[in-house]
């Protein structure tokens, strides 16, 4: 581990969508943002209808048993209810306004009550470990499931295409997770428009089959739902699990708040998103209700013959944007964990020269590709991995819903009753669905909860064992100000130029500087002891950035804030110290830091075996040089052994 400061102010959470030109250039305009969001932020829950009414029915009545209309009118109520209360009025008119200097998403939300409670934040950041955690799970459910979802459609063009299924669907992947390295600039630029024709595709063929049976629109009477729970009772209780797959990828609504802005994201969901699924969920439940064998895949038999092929093809191009969302979210919620100190640093490429949130990190894509692949083979059919989808975005669902509750009551000052009576109702949905999709964990879902399980322990052991190596460095350096002075009064032999200590503690004598006396005896003419701190703000303004305070004639304390949506370049904000007054050359300038081998002690702070699980994430971290972006030539690494 090499020397640095990452102050921990919030917990993780996850991003669902890719931060493309258009997200990130305000002046962009309203209506080419708007579009923008249709392909970027609704391209998940954009594909739900491929499997979410088949899969409610299926649930209600069982597979091959013919359903009934009070069963259709009743699973289509709670698909149209559920899209209006959760997405809707919980979403896009409530939550949209809980921003964080502009950013959303449940980071966002974290670090927005964690300003409001305090020091008392510590249950905030379980939860947003708990979030982030289960995001994972989401991010390889997704692409799995939507793209295992759209090439079953070839089984409707001949039963022939069937033993490729799994097989197709294997390349597509592969193929998908093999171009993340190229960046997703270029290609998100289609985002929007493929994503309109699909929607505007599924608004169609929905409207042409309500055409023929009007009887369907009666859905819309909450009745029909509220009878269906209270006639079927544990069946129906059951069947919202299903249901509840209407509403994945809707986390996608806030997390990319500061990328599209609320107004675009508002527009796109009410005037496109909502009414196009409406129409498609209506028109495939007046399908079933004209033939009920065409449960078997009433999506793809809502078109004719001759549109199997291009639907299929379309559903296909709609599924990789709905994955190649998630998988770039996946890349941001892990850069951010790791600013929060949430995680051991990994590799970050920039794919971009203009977008800063272009990234690609290689090990969580061949994590993501791996695990992917398994599910695919693991599950073979989209009705199988179904089952173990709901659990991941329903524990997220409730995570906003509690830290939403904190943001209203102490960020916003609503009274305690206020906040209860507007968000309780939300909870209590969301609990209802998290215990729905909990009864299926024998199905597959306990994946979800085994995967977030082992991201959660990995995120605790890190930050706890993170805390507990701090605190033993800080008992064992001197402190800055008394080795300042000391070395002020019987200075060593000076050599020229600038030397930059990075440390975790900037009151603290760092081991570097200790050991760069020790072994070569001298001092350089100008030093600096530099912490980095990662901040609870998405963005720190430039004019914030650094803080300079001198210790003496040749030494100075710098202190460089980044937000946890930037990317720490430590030569870049130096440039900003030297306009502040600080001589700083880049070529006459050298960073020392302490490069720590830990070893396992005999007592710790922790058990044995999460002791040398700490170690191992060591290990694998990422060099700080890199990190950092500090130029590899001029970097001194020194050498310690630490037991932990």
């Amino acid at each position: 581990m090499n020397e640095s400061a990452v102050s921990l102010t919030a917990g993780a959470g996850g991003p669902h969508a890719p931060e493309i030109a258009a997200a990130e250039t305000p002046s962009a305009g309203f209506w080419p943002l708007t579009l923008g969001s249709i392909g970027v932020v609704y391209g998940d829950i954009g594909t739900s209808p491929l499997y979410a009414l088949r899969e409610s029915v299926i649930a209600a009545v069982g597979a091959g048993n013919p359903a009934s209309e009070p069963v259709v009118l009743g699973i289509l109520s709670l698909i149209i209810w559920a899209l209006l209360i959760v997405v809707t009025a919980k979403y896009v008119l409530i939550l949209l306004r809980a921003d964080n200097n502009g950013e959303g998403g449940t980071l966002a939300l974290m670090a927005l009550a964690s300003r409001g409670l305090g020091p008392k934040a510590s249950f905030v950041i379980l939860l947003g470990i708990i979030s982030g955690a289960l995001f994972y799970g989401d991010a390889m459910i997704t692409p799995a499931l939507s793209v295992l979802s759209a090439i079953e459609g070839l089984k409707i063009v001949t039963p022939a295409f069937e033993p490729y299924v799994v097989p197709g669907t294997v390349l597509i992947l592969i193929a998908l997770f093999a171009v993340q390295s190229r960046g997703t600039a270029q290609v998100a630029a289609y985002f929007g428009p493929i994503t309109l024709v699909w929607f505007i595709a599924l608004a169609a063929a929905g409207c042409w089959h309500i055409a023929q049976n009007p009887n369907v629109l009666t859905a819309f009477d909450p009745r029909h739902g509220i009878g269906f729970l209270a006639s079927h009772q544990l069946i129906g209780f059951l069947t919202l699990g299903a249901v509840f797959l209407v509403v994945t990828g809707t986390e996608a609504l806030y997390a990319d708040l500061g990328h599209f802005g609320r107004r675009p994201i508002q527009t796109a969901w009410l005037l496109v998103a909502l009414p196009a699924l409406t129409l498609n969920y209506l028109g495939q439940g007046a399908l079933v209700l004209a033939d009920p064998k065409t449960i078997e895949n009433p999506f793809f038999l809502l078109y004719p013959e001759w549109a199997l092929i291009p639907m299929v093809a379309l559903a296909t191009a709609a599924t990789v944007i709905a994955s190649q969302a998630v998988i770039t979210g996946a890349y941001s919620l892990t850069r951010q964990a790791i600013q929060l100190g949430l995680l051991p640093r990994l590799e970050i490429r920039h794919t971009s020269a203009a977008l800063i949130g272009q990234v690609y990190m290689p090990r969580v894509n061949t994590l993501l590709l791996l695990g992917v692949l398994l599910l695919v083979v693991m599950f073979r059919s989209s009705s199988a991995l179904a089952s173990a989808y709901g659990i991941a975005v329903t524990g997220t669902m409730v995570v906003t819903s509690m830290l939403a509750f904190i943001v209203i009551w102490k960020v916003w000052r609503w009274s305690a009753v206020a906040t209860a009576c507007l968000i309780g109702p939300f909870l209590v949905i969301d609990l209802t669905f998290l215990s729905a999709n909990m009864l299926k964990v024998f199905e597959g879902g306990w994946m979800p909860l085994a995967l977030g399980s082992a991201v959660m322990l990995v995120m605790y052991t890190w930050r706890r064992g993170s805390r507990i190596l701090a605190d033993k460095t800080r008992r064992l350096e001197l402190s800055l100000t008394d080795l300042v002075e000391r070395l002020e009064r019987k200075p060593p032999a000076r050599v020229p130029g600038t030397a930059v200590f990075l440390t975790a503690d900037p009151h603290s004598a760092p081991t570097a500087l200790l050991h760069s006396l020790k072994h070569y005896k001298v001092l350089h003419e100008r030093n600096a002891i530099l912490t980095i701190v990662s901040d609870s703000l998405p963005r720190v303004d430039p004019k914030d950035r650094v803080r300079i305070e001198p210790i003496s004639a040749t030494f100075s304390r710098i202190v460089l804030r980044f937000g946890f949506m930037e990317a720490p370049n430590v030569p870049q904000a130096l440039a900003i110290a030297r306009k502040l007054g600080w001589q700083f050359d880049i070529m006459s300038t050298s960073f020392f830091l302490s490069r720590r081998t830990l070893r396992p002690a005999e007592a710790s702070g922790m058990p044995q075996w999460q002791d040398h699980l700490f170690i191992a994430l060591a290990h694998a971290a990422n060099d700080a040089t890199d990190y950092f972006q500090v130029p590899t030539e001029r970097v001194v690494e020194v050498g310690t052994q630490v037991k932990v």
